[in-house]
């Protein structure tokens, strides 16, 4: 290079350079003015490299034009200049120009690319202002690229695999992709950069994943093409059960539950024949990928609870079993407890305890516990049933349609209290929708339990049709503010017992 730092040349420079420091300026201003609040900080490294341009252009004249350290500021100077000039305008073009038009941001490695590029055609710039020749650079350039390929060859392959996948786009920022057997290899796509892709798994775990394995990995992508993923569950129930049986108790549980699609229908089928029992498959849908784990422990909660009310058990595997020897006195003095608590609730009820107490413990006997889980239906509006329900613990609401048509809230039903009278007594369809509130065991008396015992006593239909007809008459005086009318409870009470007569076929 002979004498590249001559007067004409310096003058030159120092020209050119009040010009760059211009636009650099503009560009600057124009950035931090264009800018979201939240991204102005991108703002701040070409604000630095004019900084440090300008405090090399101060040091300059306090140095010798002939040595070493000046020649090193006129060249530093040059390329922080440009290189400040070439950061605000990729800032201008990617994150301003292109931000607001495209619906999504471009990938960030293709913006660090595109800066990379930038870069190296400042470098050259800032080295042909300051007078060095090229020329004995490119010729070494073959040397120096075989050189840099063979040491950076895997950083090389991250690059280009990253710009495959940006290219393919087999996966997105914000994803659930798996890319190894390993259950735990699943996660949320957090960023894609030049050389590797960061996913966040359900353990709060971030796993950096060089670009290069994932381009030689089989991705699964849980996000797409819909944000949908079926789950699996499966369970497995006693050969004596019918598995139409399984099948609705099952599909009723699912519906409704917590996490679960309701865009996607459920489907059950049956699975296999194992040694313990039949094996089903269920299937149900999420869009809540994130809590998979829970969405499907809610979902087993409900099959339990369902099965549980359906009278079946699960099937278990074959195992060592020890046999205690139980007494015929100890079982009768559990059934005793039981049917106690049984003839208890049914006594709460004020048309049921005019009956005898060998007429209770009969009724006790046929009644059944269910139990439900917070949130499920026991009965739905307009469902015809002829079942009379008793809270034994737990709670429930009753929702009833508005005026225009909408399921509000009318009440509480707490330990202790019943609904359902009607539909027991003359089969009406159920006028409001009753939903559990907190895990309840209720006590279920039928159609047929409470046949038998009018079979038995006829007579007690029409003290029961007056007992109803005043519970009712009760009711509404007492919403209207008023009194009884006797002579509405007597027509009221004929007209019950009509219908009481037609549905019991007395």
């Amino acid at each position: 290079m002979s004498e590249p730092f001559s007067n004409q040349l310096q003058q030159d420079l120092r020209n050119g350079e009040v010009v760059g420091a211009a636009i650099a300026l503009a560009l600057l201003a124009a950035v931090y003015a264009l800018l979201p609040k939240h991204a102005r900080k991108l703002a701040r490294q070409p604000a630095v490299m004019l900084a440090a341009h300008t405090a090399a252009r101060i040091l300059m004249p306090l140095t010798h034009p002939d040595t070493t350290l000046h020649e090193v500021l006129v060249v530093g100077s040059v390329l922080l200049l440009l290189a400040s000039i070439g950061r605000s305008g990729v800032l201008l073009v990617f994150d301003i120009g292109f931000g607001r038009r495209l619906s999504r941001p471009l990938p960030q490695i293709t913006r660090d690319l595109v800066q990379g590029i930038v870069y190296v055609f400042v470098g050259l710039a800032a080295l042909h202002a300051a007078g060095i020749a090229l020329g004995s650079i490119l010729t070494t350039s073959a040397l120096i690229t075989a050189v840099i390929g063979l040491s950076l060859q895997e950083t090389l392959g991250n690059l280009f695999a990253g710009l495959a996948i940006q290219v393919q786009r087999p996966f997105d920022v914000g994803d659930w992709i798996q890319f190894e057997s390993d259950p735990k290899r699943i996660g949320r796509v957090l960023e894609i950069n030049w050389r590797a892709t960061k996913v966040q798994t359900l353990d709060d775990v971030e796993i950096i994943v060089p670009n290069g394995t994932l381009g030689k990995a089989a991705i699964v992508n849980h996000s797409k093409p819909t944000a949908a993923t079926r789950r699996s569950v499966y369970l497995s129930v006693p050969y004596g059960v019918p598995p139409r049986s399984v099948h609705a108790a099952v599909l009723a549980a699912v519906q409704g539950a917590p996490g679960v699609s309701a865009a996607h229908q459920p489907n059950i089928v049956t699975s296999a024949f194992n040694d313990s029992g039949i094996e089903y498959w269920l299937r149900f849908w999420t869009t809540d990928f994130g809590r998979r784990d829970v969405v499907d422990g809610e979902v087993r909660d409900r099959i339990w609870y369902a099965l549980s009310r359906a009278s079946i058990e699960f099937a278990f595997p074959t195992r060592n079993v020890f046999l205690h020897e139980v007494s015929d006195d100890t079982r009768e003095r559990a059934k005793a407890a039981r049917r106690g608590e049984r003839i208890s609730a049914l006594r709460s009820v004020d048309f049921l305890s005019m009956l005898s107490a060998d007429e209770l413990e009969r009724l006790a006997d046929m009644a059944q516990s269910r139990l439900y889980t917070a949130g499920e239906v026991i009965v739905k509006a307009g469902d015809a049933s002829g079942e009379l329900f008793i809270v034994a613990r737990g709670a429930a609401k009753v929702l009833a349609p508005n005026a225009r048509g909408e399921f509000e809230q009318v009440g509480d039903i707490g330990a202790g209290k019943f609904f359902g009278e009607m539909a027991l007594m003359t089969g009406e369809p159920r006028n409001a929708t009753v939903i559990a509130e907190s895990e309840s065991e209720l006590i279920a008396i039928g159609h047929e339990a409470f046949k038998a015992t009018l079979d038995s006593h006829p007579s007690l239909a029409e003290t029961m049709s007056r007992v109803l007809a005043e519970r009712q008459a009760r009711l509404q005086a007492h919403a209207a503010a008023g009194a009884d009318d006797p002579r509405e409870i007597t027509e009221r009470s004929h007209q019950l017992l009509s219908r009481i007569r037609s549905f019991f076929a007395l």
